[in-house]
């Protein structure tokens, strides 16, 4: 023990030294060892690639690839370091037979460097080549080989090599030249690229092709003498062409790239993205794109997500178009007015609120709010529809009127549950206009919000008649994440199943475009559930849909806002959504939520729950929520004589003469146009000219609304035409008379219209029938 410490003070500084230099050689190596940055690259779920872009410093440089292609490898290791897996990290014959070469030729012809060397060199980039230089290489390659595996090294060269221009790495150097992943290269392309970091400034795809070739087909003779390839293999191999000039990167997903580059700069990822389906609907956008662009029609995006793990299938975030229409835009994210793409919802909260059932009749006549007058797209009405009728035809004026009966407010509430990030204003700033396209929201979040629903009837059966806590999240496109659907609980998330079903079984009869109406006839036709809208002024085109297992969106348009004639979700959107459906497997439809539903009897005119009074009713399953709506209000009881032609009372008939019948009676605005669809609608009877009549009758105004200004046309003559008012009246029989502004103008009977041509300015028409019942509308004529 004495000796030791005596030899210890000995040579105190001997090991001060030595535990410096240890302590120095140990922390000598950089880590990370390259802190140069890469591109941001994306593949497939199949590890395909989708896109890249390129390095902040110019570089086509991929981030770190652990793996080598075993041609490469072999290729490499006999072109640069044939005893690789043999020295400590550097070969000291081959330093001194470099150092015996550069000193018979006065200057430095032979470097002698093992791989680990130069992959210290390229770490250690623009140092200059001296032999104090080289002596630091020797010293970090022995550190390296000490801290990490041979492959590892040798994978580190295959990433950071330069390869001619601005191409580094051999992953972006195959796709450069080859057009093809590393591990696809045949013994010659891959050989051709082993020889190119020797002198990547002197050689390269497209200069110097003879030298080239000769290092090339040097290294296959080598290869061949080593068995490493056999001599057929050799010979195909020296006769395959050498690459003339680089190839551009993939661009299959390019705007998803620039989605993955704002969070992921410079990493490399594994995407969700089926390629297959994404190739085939970047051909159909392209396709439609051209013949969109004839009408001015420059931009369109679709959306494909897997409605069980959310996963984004297929993003096409614009069409092939031109820089001058904003090809690099992506539509996806951006917020464009909805169009009718809201309604769904509307009527599926109505459902879930228990104000509707699915059949209730609801209001479609001309309508004012205000100053706000909606019209259907048709300009036409149908007096009475059924609430899911007006859902599949999108008709706006139910629509506008359901939501006034069900609150704006309550509606808004449904909306932001949703999280539509754009919905960023209180309910009152957008108005009923909000249901057709008031308020703005993007591809993105409606896809999720339709997938949310069909999540919803997925898990609803999956567990029996349960909830997931978290069912409206964002989608995803990152293959190694998953959803986190949250806790299983009895609540409903938002809508309950039921509705979501009753809403779907709607949006399964939409119409669908021209050429594919006739679906429902043909076996194995997919059954899909969707929607489409338009946005005042023709600027956006809608369509979304939904099966048990995908969510399809898609949105046409022109990035820059500009209306265009033509452009509606119908014409536009919709065959672009068929077409990509027709690329997905077939999906069963949705169970029925029976947990959630119950059995009652509907009256099958109205809709409603059948009350005493309806005659003709069917047993219906609707959402349990449905059974506190009312009872039907359109048919009452009525008096008829024998002959049943005539309405009688105790006043004129016995009462054992009287029959008493339901009979089906909407209100007078709504009976006007009702009729003219429902040829076999009845008015009631009139009452018998000896009976005492009920004087409770009612009267509308169909046109003008309240405080519409009115322009009166002149013909070429100069003549002014005639301003034509109507009224619906409940007996139209009885006499009505007409003024403006106290002025009696005339009486109508039986059919109420009446023409006069006012003066310019503001006025009052008011219409008295002969009962005293009055009805008045305030007006402007402009000039």
């Amino acid at each position: 023990m004495n000796k030791i410490q005596s030899r210890i003070r000995q040579h105190k500084i001997k090991l001060v030294v030595i535990t410096l230099v240890l302590i120095a050689y140990y922390f000598c190596l950089p880590n990370p060892l390259f802190k140069t940055p890469t591109a941001t690259v994306i593949t497939s779920s199949n590890n395909t690639l989708l896109g890249a872009k390129i390095a902040i410093d110019g570089q086509w440089r991929f981030p770190h690839n652990d793996s080598i292609p075993e041609k490469f490898k072999q290729s490499v290791l006999l072109f640069e370091d044939a005893y690789f897996y043999r020295h400590p990290g550097f070969n000291p014959i081959s330093i001194c037979k470099a150092f015996s070469q550069n000193l018979r030729s006065g200057s430095i012809k032979r470097g002698g460097s093992t791989l680990t060397q130069q992959v210290i060199r390229l770490a250690r980039k623009g140092q200059p080549r001296t032999y104090f230089e080289k002596l630091k290489e020797i010293i970090l390659a022995t550190r390296l080989e000490l801290s990490t595996s041979k492959d590892n090294i040798l994978a580190l060269y295959s990433s950071n090599a330069p390869f001619g221009g601005n191409v580094i790495g051999l992953d972006a150097a195959s796709w450069r030249y080859f057009n093809r992943s590393p591990y696809n290269l045949s013994w010659a392309e891959s050989a051709t690229l082993a020889v190119l970091p020797n002198a990547p400034s002197l050689i390269y795809p497209g200069k110097n092709q003879k030298r080239l070739l000769t290092k090339r087909n040097r290294l296959l003779k080598k290869l061949l003498q080593n068995n490493v390839i056999d001599s057929l293999t050799y010979r195909l191999s020296i006769a395959e062409q050498l690459p003339q000039k680089p190839y551009p990167l993939p661009e299959i997903t390019p705007h998803l790239l620039q989605k993955i580059a704002q969070t992921h700069h410079g990493k490399r990822l594994k995407t969700t993205i089926n390629i297959q389906l994404q190739e085939h609907i970047n051909y159909l956008v392209k396709t439609h794109y051209n013949q969109l662009s004839e009408n001015e029609i420059f931009n369109a995006a679709v959306l494909v997500l897997d409605v069980k793990s959310r996963k984004i299938l297929a993003y096409v975030g614009n069409t092939p178009t031109h820089m001058l229409h904003q090809k690099d835009v992506d539509i996806i994210d951006k917020p464009r007015s909805t169009g009718s793409i809201l309604k769904p919802f509307l009527y599926a909260a109505m459902l879930d609120a228990g104000d509707i059932l699915p059949n209730t009749l609801v209001a479609d006549v001309p309508t004012q709010f205000g100053n706000y007058n909606p019209k259907n797209f048709s300009n036409d009405y149908d007096g009475a529809i059924t609430a899911s009728r007006a859902l599949s035809r999108s008709l706006n004026v139910p629509a506008v009127r359901m939501l006034q009966e069900f609150g704006l407010d309550k509606f808004y509430h449904y909306l932001s549950a949703l999280h539509l990030k754009d919905l960023k204003y209180n309910a009152n700033h957008y108005g009923l206009s909000l249901i057709l396209g008031g308020a703005e929201s993007n591809l993105w979040d409606l896809c999720k919000s339709y997938a949310a629903l069909s999540s919803t009837l997925n898990h609803f059966s999956e567990t029996s008649g349960r909830y997931y806590t978290n069912e409206f999240c964002d989608p995803i496109f990152i293959e190694d994440t998953s959803i986190n659907f949250g806790e299983i609980i009895a609540e409903k998330p938002l809508f309950d199943a039921a509705s979501v079903y009753l809403t779907y079984e709607s949006l399964k009869e939409v119409n669908r475009p021209e050429g594919d109406e006739s679906w429902e006839f043909f076996d194995g036709s997919k059954q899909i559930a969707w929607k489409t809208g338009t946005s005042f002024g023709f600027r956006d085109a809608w369509a979304i849909g939904t099966t048990k297992d995908y969510v399809v969106g898609v949105w046409v348009g022109n990035a820059d806002g500009e209306g265009r004639p033509g452009l509606v979700g119908i014409e536009t959107a919709a065959p672009i959504l068929f077409d990509v459906f027709d690329l997905l497997p077939n999906s069963e439809w949705f169970s029925k939520p029976f947990d959630e539903m119950q059995e009652i009897k509907v009256c099958k005119l109205s809709g409603y729950r059948a009350s005493q009074f309806c005659d003709t009713t069917e047993d219906t399953f609707v959402q349990t929520s449905g059974l506190k709506t009312k009872p039907c209000p359109f048919h009452k009881l009525i008096h008829l004589d024998k002959t049943e032609t005539h309405q009688v009372n105790s006043s004129c008939e016995s009462i054992d003469n009287i029959t008493h019948k339901s009979w089906f009676v909407l209100p007078p605005l709504m009976a006007h146009f009702y009729k003219t669809k429902n040829p076999f609608y009845k008015p009631l009877p009139k009452f018998r000219i000896d009976c005492l009549q009920d004087n409770a009758v009612s009267m509308e105004f169909i046109y003008p609304k309240e405080n519409n200004s009115i322009f009166l046309p002149k013909e070429f003559d100069g003549k002014t035409n005639d301003l034509v008012l109507k009224i619906a009246h409940s007996k139209p029989e009885l006499t009505v008379f007409w003024y403006l502004d106290a002025t009696f103008m005339g009486s109508t009977k039986d059919i109420h219209e009446f023409s006069m041509i006012p003066k310019p300015g503001n006025h009052t028409i008011t219409v008295v029938d002969e009962f005293g019942n009055e009805a008045k509308r305030h007006i402007t004529i402009s000039e």
